[in-house]
């Protein structure tokens, strides 16, 4: 357990002395972009962007792929075993993903409270009249965006270059098959059942009211899945 504790530690704090550098030099390219822009037109209300939290993706997802990329090798190479890696690893995803998501419930409920046009994701979807849930629901997002990066980078490290050409050519096949389903195969009736089942999962009732714990039930149950895959496909890759 104390070689567990040690590895968590070093797992969050080599990533979370990052988050700050990746704030500051959002936050400052967004203030210069509006300092500017709004001399230019002479009005600062209506300048800036929505939805800060997609650059925060950005960010999460290069996390999930240097989770393997970089501290798979050293670690393994320290005698580490993969159960514990993997713990670990997920352990940081949650701590960086848990921060992350507080700093960006906070920063967009202020940026609409000071310019009601700014508009972050969870505010556009769901409103911001919760922000207990709007934490919840951005870390959960941001964790199965984590899982399933890793994920991905996992199965492409699992596999030979050339099944992992034909793993990607699979996937878009699947992809075209469904669109195919949809467009040619299923009935009017199926779609809208389809289509009622996926909007019951993101907490939109048929009777207009809005559910807030299914979406975070639906991200729940999606980053266990996609780190249980991930768990399966760990304990049994070698290092290369």
């Amino acid at each position: 357990m104390k070689n567990l504790k040690s590895i968590i530690q070093y797992e969050c704090m080599t990533s979370f002395k990052f988050i700050w550098i990746f704030y500051a030099i959002q936050y400052a390219i967004v203030a210069f972009i509006t300092i500017i822009v709004g001399l230019v037109i002479g009005n600062f209300k209506d300048i800036g962007t929505n939805c800060l939290e997609i650059n925060t993706f950005i960010y999460v997802g290069i996390l999930g792929i240097l989770g393997f990329k970089e501290d798979f090798k050293m670690l393994i190479q320290n005698g580490f075993t993969r159960k514990y890696i993997f713990i670990a690893t997920t352990s940081m995803f949650g701590f960086i993903c848990g921060i992350m998501a507080l700093v960006d419930t906070v920063v967009g409920n202020i940026l609409h409270y000071l310019n009601d046009s700014y508009a972050s994701i969870y505010g556009s979807i769901y409103g911001y009249d919760h922000l207990f849930m709007n934490w919840l629901w951005l870390f959960l997002l941001y964790l199965t965006f984590c899982c399933l990066l890793y994920l991905i980078i996992l199965v492409i490290n699992k596999s030979e270059k050339t099944a992992a050409i034909c793993l990607g050519v699979g996937f878009g096949g699947v992809v075209l098959l469904v669109i195919a389903l949809f467009r040619y195969i299923f009935s009017a009736e199926t779609i809208g059942s389809i289509l009622e089942f996926l909007m019951k999962t993101m907490g939109f009732m048929p009777d207009g009211t809005v559910n807030y714990i299914f979406p975070v039930l639906t991200l729940f149950l999606l980053s266990v899945i996609l780190g249980g895959c991930a768990y399966a496909i760990i304990r049994r890759t070698e290092l290369k």
